[in-house]
């Protein structure tokens, strides 16, 4: 269905209506995004809450990681959730704002490479939408490497200064003195004074909740830029792997972690041998596999983003390939 123009007499006669709250959710690879919008949609308390999720590649990856699911989790691009921005987001935003009942809560879901402030910015176009907040999730383990990672540590410095809230994840892993010298470092680098700490996804809900406007970066006040599209910052490259076959997981792990320092982030749902269907994570050199017990794969697929030539794209290919135990007569 074509989205409604701004313009059209639907748009005059909804007017009136409240602008729906918008919340960014960023952060870097890894840093927990998905998490904090699952336990989000698991405290909605009759919400109703639209999801939207930009992310690289082209195969549904952050959809099927979303296991709580809210009103809706929109798809981009030909129904599927990985796109990039641009037109298509400005779109479907429209299509959001005509609806005949809104979504009490709007939450982009943004890449982990993405600026969160220029898809605020994006949203602030259309006048249905009001930005309540940019949430930028941090690794509280591993920010300090990246920050001063040659490659992405610019990405990652944007992010803070995006935010309006700093939330603080895998907080477990820091010790508690650690833990206050990086919050201190974060209200230092970041453009608030607002860092908050989230257990297990869930974190102080008037940071997500639109109770109340929360205090938001002084560049909201400037021009709102106009986005025709990214594509990957400088030295990162991302591509997909999938196979109709079933893996080894030992074979798997060992592949995933033969490029330490240049593969900075995987994910995706695999056919394991043993433990089926199963959801796996990289974020640079910890590899998380755990089962998906009530996923039903037609097909292995994977997300990878890292700093990575095309011979390394291809000895990795061969590795994930080697990992295969079994292979449909396609892929054989």
């Amino acid at each position: 269905m074509t989205p409604t123009p701004m313009s059209s007499p639907m748009s005059a006669d909804k007017s009136d209506r409240a602008p729906v709250p918008m919340i960014v959710l960023g952060g870097y690879l890894g840093a927990g995004k998905t998490t904090i919008v699952n336990a989000l949609l698991r405290n909605a308390d009759g919400l109703r809450i639209t999801v939207l999720v930009n992310d690289f590649g082209s195969i549904n990856v952050d959809a099927s990681l979303i296991r709580e699911r809210g009103d809706d989790v929109i798809g981009l691009e030909n129904g599927c959730v990985c796109c990039t921005i641009g037109g298509r987001l400005v779109e479907t935003l429209i299509a959001i704002g005509e609806r005949e009942v809104r979504p009490d809560l709007l939450v982009i879901e943004a890449s982990g490479v993405s600026d969160p402030m220029r898809i605020a910015q994006v949203g602030l176009l259309d006048k249905a939408f009001r930005l309540h907040g940019i949430v930028v999730a941090v690794d509280a383990q591993g920010i300090g490497q990246t920050l001063a990672d040659r490659y992405v540590g610019d990405i990652a410095h944007k992010q803070l200064m995006a935010a309006s809230t700093l939330v603080m994840t895998k907080t477990d892993l820091v010790a508690p003195d650690t833990l206050q010298s990086l919050r201190e470092r974060l209200a230092e680098l970041g453009a608030t004074q607002v860092v908050v700490t989230a257990d297990n996804g869930v974190v102080p809900p008037a940071i997500l909740f639109p109770d109340e406007a929360l205090p938001l970066p002084g560049w909201l006040g400037g021009r709102p830029m106009r986005i025709s599209g990214h594509a990957l910052p400088v030295g990162l490259r991302s591509f997909v792997w999938r196979v109709n076959g079933v893996s080894d997981r030992h074979r798997l792990k060992a592949a995933l972690t033969m490029y330490p320092g240049k593969l900075l982030r995987a994910k995706g749902c695999v056919n394991l041998a043993s433990g089926g269907a199963s959801e796996v994570h990289v974020v640079g050199t910890r590899v998380a596999i755990s089962k998906r017990p009530n996923l039903t794969l037609h097909e292995s697929s994977m997300v990878f983003i890292g700093v990575l030539s095309d011979d390394d794209v291809a000895r990795l290919d061969d590795a994930l390939r080697a990992t295969l135990t079994e292979l449909s007569p396609s892929e054989a």
